[in-house]
């Protein structure tokens, strides 16, 4: 490129930057000419901005690097390549210099860094680009040239593997299965493809699947790799074999003593099981192996139970004021924040910490309003009383589930403590069987479809596939289970499918887990969830999905009077025994006093409730949202008048 091109390069750029001076691709393609023209240190100058604004930006940090090179600084430079490969594994001239620089110091990663290399070089430039895609999560453009690839090369593993990654991204965890499993069949030894399909079924909570492939793959080795470990130690720990997953855990620190995820990891597990004080401790342990490990402070946070100190908090807000801080480090620690202050009555402080957390969290959120009223809708307008009229005799007839439905943080973890308290009753997990299904009768249709195939479908599918699809239900979901008769399914988001739970399983029992609105919105709001509940980081966003949800239940107790049993939060904390002998014999069960006195129960809770349903009922968590009632405005502008007046709550200003 001669001078006069340089020039006119320039002149175009600066135009573009005075026009949009935060044109970002505009920017990065300056700081590439600065490093043509041998300006290294003002294209470090943009670069560095550029990758602290996109801490993803794997490109930027490869053109940080060749600058390095340049002015003979290779340790900036190598440290420069390998944050490159770590943020896009697509980058084969940044996996080039790794690979020769671990070969000139007898660096251990040099096979590893060198396989990647000869894995690039193979790839076809269509997949190359694909894995650039995944790297800055651009999933359309992703699915868009990996589907145009298979349709030419229908049979190529790489090819079906990455569009497996794309389905695992993209919620379609099916898919993602199948194409794994046809990889696996093409190509048994492909390690990296079990791995990946291992994780998928995890995803799917098919923990003894899960666990089947997992320890194989530990067993196969002398010395499993690191990657094998963890895995084999979270599907443990999924099928409940919770001593061998502690004991992994553990092995593991030994080996990588300074590696602060796997204390979080082991902590989980001790949370889980109602050991806290070991939980706080290696939560607190890995704070201190990495500052900046925002997911160990929200981890201590997420125990509820927790008190952070002045020195905690003044780390967290240090922390915030660094640019470098990573941005998933940022949204945890405003949430750990959000609760630090909240302890503490500095309400102001706890919610600017909870608004910051929450709109860094929406921002990367995939939550659509017109998604949600397409499928609410269209729940109304296929599921009516003539449908089931129509099909009332059919579905199997078994009554083993008891599915506990309705919102996050609403109490249905409390419900399930008290049910699983009972000797005739198995608590188990939130299930994916029902969520799985729907899915599968949606087929390709996508969520926005204005007339999706789901729920239509149930009007037209032959009756006995409703019997199978029950059938098939008990027989998936009978891994989970104990001898008991009946087990629960607990998975919230079960409230858009009430109707398709009626149809395949007419005997199994529903009961709605309702809180008060603000109540309920509020504590979602302030709750950072390990994925999924996408419409809970917005007050507006989660007010209308509380009405929608309101609207869609009170459809299914007039298209199906009795087959939902209604549970007020609130009603439990103020007459336990009352509402204990009401959801029994909803169920069919005869009273025990053991569901009165649930938090006796030993048994491994997930969620962010595990410390509350230890403890005696009791009624802290009530009214918190009082607290806050002044920044609540939109949220109560979204609930609308009529909840609102339904619960006596003062309108918005």
């Amino acid at each position: 490129m001669g001078k006069r091109a340089y020039d006119e390069s320039r002149a175009l750029l600066s135009e573009a930057l005075t026009a949009e001076p935060d044109n970002f691709e505009a920017r990065y393609t300056l700081a590439v000419l600065e490093r043509a023209e041998g300006n290294h240190d003002q294209a470090i100058a943009v670069l560095t901005a550029l990758t602290i604004e996109k801490p993803d930006f794997g490109r930027g940090f490869q053109e940080i690097g060749l600058c390095e090179l340049a002015l003979k600084r290779e340790q900036q430079a190598v440290a420069a390549f390998e944050v490159a490969v770590e943020r896009d594994g697509s980058l084969i001239d940044s996996w080039k210099f790794i690979a020769a620089h671990y070969r000139r110091v007898n660096d251990a990663r040099t096979e590893q860094a060198s396989k990647q290399v000869e894995f690039l070089a193979a790839l076809p430039g269509e997949l190359r680009t694909v894995i650039s895609y995944l790297a800055v999560n651009r999933l359309a453009d992703a699915e868009r040239l990996c589907r145009y690839f298979l349709q030419q090369n229908k049979t190529h593993v790489e090819g079906m593997r990455l569009m497996a990654e794309i389905a695992t991204r993209t919620g379609v965890f099916d898919d993602a299965e199948f194409l794994l499993e046809t990889v696996m069949v093409l190509e048994p030894a492909h390690h990296d493809a079990e791995i990946q399909l291992t994780h998928v079924l995890l995803r799917r909570q098919r923990f003894h699947k899960a666990h089947a492939r997992a320890q194989s793959m530990y067993q196969r080795f002398d010395q499993p790799p690191q990657q094998v470990q963890a895995l084999y130690a979270s599907v443990c720990f999924g099928v409940g074999e919770n001593d061998e997953a502690i004991r992994v855990y553990q092995k593991m620190i030994r080996g990588m003593p300074n590696d602060p995820a796997l204390r979080v990891s082991l902590a989980h597990i001790y949370n889980a099981t109602g050991e806290s004080h070991l939980a706080i401790d290696l939560f607190k342990q890995a704070y201190e192996l990495n500052p900046s490990f925002g997911d160990a402070f929200w981890s201590l946070a997420n125990t509820k139970s927790y008190r952070f100190t002045d020195d905690e908090v003044t780390a967290m807000t240090e922390r915030l004021s660094l640019d470098a801080t990573p941005e998933l480090d940022r949204i945890q620690m405003h949430f750990a924040l959000g609760k630090a202050h909240e302890d503490s009555h500095n309400f102001a402080a706890a919610f600017n910490n909870y608004q910051q957390g929450n709109a860094l969290k929406l921002a990367t959120s995939n939550h659509s309003r017109q998604q949600l009223d397409i499928r609410v809708s269209t729940q109304l307008d296929v599921c009516t009383t003539s449908l089931f009229d129509r099909l009332r005799d059919v579905g199997h007839d078994a009554p083993d589930p008891i599915f506990i439905v309705g919102l996050p943080r609403a109490g249905s973890t409390l419900l399930e403590q008290i049910l699983a308290s009972h000797s005739k009753v198995d608590g188990t997990m939130e299930l994916h069987d029902i969520l799985d299904l729907a899915k599968r009768l949606r087929g390709r249709d996508k969520a926005s479809d204005p007339s999706p195939r789901y729920p239509r479908i149930l009007g037209e599918l032959p009756a006995e596939r409703f019997e199978q699809f029950g059938k098939q239900f008990i027989e998936d979901t009978r891994t989970y289970r104990g001898s008991a008769p009946h087990f629960i399914d607990k998975m919230p988001n079960n409230f858009f499918h009430v109707g398709l739970i009626k149809l395949i399983l007419p005997n199994a029992k529903v009961i709605d887990a309702r809180r008060h609105p603000m109540a309920c919105c509020f504590s979602g709001y302030k709750q950072l969830f390990g994925e999924g509940q996408e419409f809970s980081y917005g007050l507006e966003e989660i007010g209308n999905y509380y009405k929608q949800y309101i609207d869609l239940m009170n459809h299914w107790d007039e298209v199906l009077p009795g087959f939902v049993l209604r549970v007020q939060h609130e009603d439990v904390i103020d007459d336990l025994e009352t509402q204990v002998r009401r959801i029994l014999d909803f169920c069919g069960l005869e009273f025990e006093a053991s569901c009165v006195e649930f938090h006796k129960t030993k048994r491994t809770v997930r969620t962010p409730s595990a410390a509350q349903v230890r403890q005696p009922i009791n009624t802290s968590g009530v009214d918190q949202w009082r607290n806050f009632e002044e920044h609540l405005d939109p949220l109560k502008q979204a609930l609308g008048p009529d909840l609102l007046d339904a619960y006596g709550i003062e309108p918005p200003r």
